[in-house]
C-alpha cells in the first residue's frame, strides 16, 4: 500500500488505529488528549518528525498552547490528515487561516503554511485583519512575499500615476457614470484628499511638476465649466431656471470648493485665487441679475463659502497679491456680501424653515478675513473702503469697526511721526547754519 492510501486509512481521533497521543497543554482545563498517527505527524510536520525520531520510543507528544490558539492547534491537526489538493478548499475565513498559519509556522508544517499563504494572498481582508496578517507572516521569510506584495509601499512612479488618474477623475466634467451617478467622482475626490495626507511619499508627489500641471489643468477646466454654466442660466427661456442647469452649476461650485481643500496642501492656492479674481465680475453679473433675484439661495450661500476661502487665503497672507489686486477683490465682493447677508436673514425671519443661511462660523470667517485684508492695504485705500462702508445702509455686517479704529490710530500715529520728522529736520538745519556761521 502506497503512502497516499495509508494516509487515507487514518482518521484523527481514531483510538483503535492511533499509535501516538498529542497532548495540548493549556491553562483552561479543556480536553487535551488527541489520538493521532505518527506516520501522518512526521510526514506533515518537522516539529513532530524530530520528536518521533528520538532514540527512545514515545507514546505522547506535548504541545503547549494558550486558550486563544487551542482551537487553531486542533484545526491544524485535522488538516494534517487532508490530501494536499484538498487543503486550499478547506479555508473558510481570513481569521482562521491567520490563526492556523501561526501554529503551522511554529510546528513547521510546510504544506499547510504554503496553502495558508496562497489563500490569504488571494482573498480580500478587513483593515483590522491586516495587522494580524502582518504579525503572522513577519517571521516566515521569503515564502511570505506573495502576501507582503499586497501591502508593501509602491514605488514613487506608481504612486504618481495613481494620483494623476485620481485627479483626472476627480476633476472630470460631464454627465455621471451610470449606474453609479456622481458616487465615483466623489470617491475619487475623497481618495485624492486621503493620498495627500502625511506620509513619506506625499511631499515628493506634490512637488512633481507633472502632478502640479494636472491639478492646474483640472482647476481651469472646472472654472471654465462653472463660468459657462453660470452664464447659460441667463439664456434659459423660461422665468424659472431648469433644475438640470441649476444642478450643473451647483456641482461645479462644489468641485471648486473641493479644490480649495487640496490646493493649499500643494502650494497652489494662488492659482485658485487668481482664477477666482478673474471670473468674480462675471459671477456677480449673473448672480445679481434680476432673473435670479429670488432663486438659487443655496447656491448663493455656497458662493459666499467659496469666496470666504479666497478672502482668508489673501487676508491672512497665505497667498500674496499686489495691493491693487487685493483692493479689487474687496471692492468686488464686499458690496455683495453686505447685501446678501440681510436678505438671507430676513427670509429666515419670515420662514423659520428657510434652510439657507450664513451660519455663525461662516459669518465670523468672512468678517475676520475682510478686516485682515483691509488692515494690510495702503492707508488711502483703507480710507476709501471704510468711507464706503459707513455710507452704506448696512453697517452691522460685516462689522469693520475694528479696522476703522486701527485706521484712526495709525493715521494719528503716522501724522505725529511726520511732524516729529519735520521738527527734527528743522533742528538739524538750524544747527548746520550755526556751524557754517562760525
Amino acid at each position: 500500500m502506497d503512502k497516499a492510501n495509508v494516509a487515507k486509512s487514518y482518521k484523527l481521533g481514531d483510538r483503535s488505529t492511533s499509535d501516538i497521543i498529542v497532548r495540548l497543554r493549556n491553562e483552561e482545563g479543556r480536553p487535551e488528549v488527541i489520538y493521532s498517527h505518527s506516520f501522518i505527524l512526521k510526514t506533515k510536520s518537522k516539529f513532530f518528525a524530530e520528536k518521533l525520531c528520538q532514540t527512545n520510543p514515545i507514546s505522547c507528544i506535548e504541545v503547549h498552547c494558550s486558550d486563544y490558539d487551542y482551537d487553531y492547534h486542533v484545526e491544524l491537526l485535522r488538516r494534517l490528515y487532508l490530501p494536499e489538493d484538498s487543503l486550499l478548499d478547506s479555508w473558510d475565513s481570513v481569521r482562521s487561516a491567520v490563526g492556523i498559519l501561526q501554529v503551522a509556522a511554529t510546528l513547521y508544517c510546510e504544506e499547510i503554511t504554503q496553502s495558508c499563504i496562497q489563500y490569504l494572498e488571494a482573498v480580500p481582508w478587513e483593515d483590522k485583519e491586516e495587522e494580524e496578517i502582518l504579525k503572522a507572516v513577519s517571521k516566515l521569510g521569503p515564502i511570505a512575499m506573495p502576501i507582503l506584495a499586497r501591502i508593501q509601499p509602491v514605488d514613487l512612479n506608481a504612486t504618481k500615476n495613481v494620483f494623476l488618474s485620481a485627479i483626472r477623475f476627480a476633476t472630470s466634467i460631464g454627465g455621471p457614470c451610470p449606474p453609479f451617478g456622481d458616487e465615483l467622482k466623489t470617491s475619487a475626490q475623497e481618495q485624492v484628499e486621503y493620498m495627500l495626507g502625511e506620509d513619506e511619499d506625499t511631499p515628493l508627489v506634490m512637488a512633481d511638476e507633472e502632478v502640479k500641471t494636472e491639478v492646474r489643468t483640472g482647476l481651469l477646466k472646472i472654472c471654465l465649466s462653472f463660468e459657462t454654466g453660470l452664464s447659460s442660466l441667463l439664456l434659459e427661456s423660461d422665468d424659472l431656471i431648469s433644475k438640470t442647469a441649476e444642478n450643473r452649476v451647483i456641482q461645479s461650485l462644489a468641485d471648486l470648493e473641493w479644490m480649495c481643500t487640496i490646493l493649499p496642501k500643494m502650494d497652489l492656492m494662488k492659482d485658485f485665487v487668481a482664477n477666482w479674481a478673474e471670473i468674480s465680475g462675471n459671477i456677480l453679473r449673473v448672480v445679481e441679475d434680476k432673473k435670479l433675484d429670488s432663486l438659487m439661495w443655496g447656491f448663493k450661500v455656497k458662493l459666499i463659502e467659496v469666496t470666504a476661502k479666497v478672502l482668508e487665503a489673501v487676508g491672512y497672507g497665505n497667498v500674496i497679491l499686489p495691493s491693487p489686486c487685493r483692493v479689487q477683490l474687496l471692492k468686488t465682493w464686499l458690496p455683495y456680501i453686505r447685501k446678501i447677508k440681510p436678505l438671507l436673514d430676513s427670509m429666515g425671519d419670515e420662514d423659520t424653515g428657510f434652510p439657507y443661511k450664513m451660519d455663525e462660523e461662516l459669518c465670523q470667517s468672512v468678517e475676520g478675513a475682510i478686516v485682515s485684508l483691509i488692515l494690510a492695504l495702503p492707508s488711502n485705500d483703507q480710507a476709501d473702503i471704510l468711507a464706503d462702508w459707513m455710507k452704506a445702509e448696512q453697517v452691522r455686517y460685516p462689522d469693520l469697526s475694528e479696522a476703522f479704529e486701527l485706521w484712526c490710530f495709525r493715521t494719528k500715529s503716522s501724522k505725529r511721526r511726520l511732524l516729529e520728522g519735520l521738527d527734527s529736520v528743522g533742528e538739524d538745519s538750524a544747527t548746520l547754519s550755526l556751524d557754517l556761521s562760525h
